[in-house]
């Protein structure tokens, strides 16, 4: 790893996330990079190309959240001190994956580089999960009931993690897949969703 290219990016990039909703902090990026490390040690990529992609994949939440992905993939493409690291082709190959990460795309990573940030990006682990699920609702539908929060929670957990849901895992032997089924039994289980939402409630909306 370039320590110049590790060093403009922890000072000028990950501090951007610092001003994102509570689910997208630093500490996702962080842990992003975290597992793309991880899988690009068992595979034949730059690892350089593995980090910067995944610094990078959230960026464009700066323009909202609906096409972030895309704005993403601007940002990185415009990033003109890049090219003191990579040549134009690898910055196309990490744009393209840092567009393709997102868990409701239509279509399959491009390339290898996308699936190992769309992988990364989905760290299944239950509780993590449903605490960014419910900050996800407060922060951006601050004028439900509980119970209406409790209904979209429910509603998004099942349409993204759920046994028909959108989500798609490109490492089948990752840790993701054990954790995406013990995720995937607390689904079916609603009254086990309602006993965590509950519980978490009163602490993620102060009362």
């Amino acid at each position: 790893m370039n320590s110049e290219l590790k060093e403009y990016i922890e000072g000028e990039i990950l501090p951007r996330y610092d001003h994102f909703d509570a689910a997208h902090q630093r500490d996702h990026a962080l842990m992003v990079i975290h597992q793309s490390m991880q899988l690009a040690e068992q595979l034949d990529v730059d690892s350089a190309m593995v980090y910067t992609i995944a610094a990078y994949h959230d960026t464009g939440l700066v323009e909202g959240r609906e096409l972030h992905h895309e704005a993403s993939a601007r940002i990185l493409r415009a990033d003109q001190r890049l090219r003191q690291w990579f040549s134009e082709e690898q910055i196309e190959v990490m744009a393209d994956a840092t567009e393709d990460h997102r868990a409701s795309a239509k279509r399959p990573p491009r390339t290898i580089y996308g699936r190992i940030v769309a992988e990364a990006d989905r760290f299944i682990d239950p509780a993590v999960i449903i605490r960014r699920t419910i900050q996800f609702g407060l922060e951006h539908y601050p004028t439900l009931s509980v119970d209406e929060h409790y209904r979209r929670t429910l509603q998004h957990l099942r349409e993204k993690y759920g046994r028909q849901g959108y989500l798609h895992l490109w490492f089948p032997h990752s840790p993701n897949a054990q954790r995406l089924e013990r995720l995937r039994q607390i689904i079916d289980d609603e009254a086990e969703v309602r006993r965590r939402f509950q519980e978490l409630w009163p602490v993620l909306a102060g009362e």
